[in-house]
């Protein structure tokens, strides 16, 4: 498989703790992966690993031919990798315009702490930021809160405002930490709807999630986690039936057996 974005190999120790053991993953240009796993399997280690806010005790990352093993995540993310967290990141007193702008790139050569100027920040950046700011609010749903603070927005559009966040700087590849968790599931099914279409006009993605209904119905290949090892990856179709995910992840596989016996 021609991958836009694999692990080989990685290990990551805290402590005496071993939090991955040689996981591997591939990402196919223009797919929507998933990475899934029971808590504490090692999925966000992993992300992090790869967005360079952890460095692994062995194993490499690539995008591309590029190693991108242990570079600092701002050099990450200008080479074309955005993420999203797990608990949202977004600058909760400035308003939904002001948080685009600060994500808003800087211009060739400037340093990136222009975007925080003395002005308020509606009234900064040029008409270019301003207006693909609004056309990534309008497309997540955002622009009618555009002078609204970022932190009056309800857990699920904060969501997906870091999401329009993340997309700003046009990232070939974008990761998504559990976009689904704690939304209602009518904005669960706008954010599938975004990326989705984004997906379409050829952003790839990897999402980690605990939603199976979301990550089923979204993913074209998925890679199963399970005490920091890859234990599955396949097709959705494929990891639905693997014994090893029913055990490791669903917890099924053991409970189907009893009862069988017990009939």
């Amino acid at each position: 498989m021609t991958s836009l974005l694999r692990a080989e190999g990685v290990t990551r120790w805290f402590g005496g703790v071993r939090a991955l053991t040689e996981a591997s993953l591939e990402v196919a240009p223009g797919s929507i992966a998933g990475l899934i796993g029971p808590n504490g399997s090692g999925k966000t280690t992993l992300f992090n690993v790869i967005t360079g806010y952890e460095r692994p005790d062995a194993g490499e990352v690539y995008l591309g031919d590029e190693a991108i093993t242990n570079a600092p995540p701002q050099r990450i993310f200008a080479r074309g990798i955005g993420r999203t967290f797990q608990l949202t990141r977004v600058f909760h007193r400035l308003t939904v315009l002001e948080n685009m702008l600060v994500a808003a790139p800087p211009p060739a050569g400037g340093p990136r702490h222009w975007r925080i100027p003395r002005i308020p920040l509606a009234r900064a950046g040029g008409v270019g930021d301003r207006r693909r700011a609004m056309q990534l609010l309008d497309f997540t749903g955002l622009a009618g809160h555009a002078g609204a603070l970022a932190g009056t927005l309800s857990y699920g559009q904060r969501k997906l405002l870091e999401l329009s966040f993340v997309l700003v700087a046009e990232p070939a590849v974008v990761l998504l930490d559990e976009p689904a968790g704690g939304v209602n599931p009518s904005l669960v099914n706008e954010i599938a709807a975004r990326i989705r279409e984004l997906n379409a006009a050829g952003t790839t993605f990897l999402i980690v999630e605990h939603n199976m209904e979301f990550v089923m119905g979204l993913c074209d290949r998925i890679t199963v986690l399970d005490y920091g090892t890859v234990v599955a990856t396949g097709p959705p179709a494929a990891i639905r039936q693997d014994p090893r995910v029913l055990d490791a992840y669903l917890g099924l596989a053991e409970e189907d057996e009893d009862h069988a016996s017990a009939g």
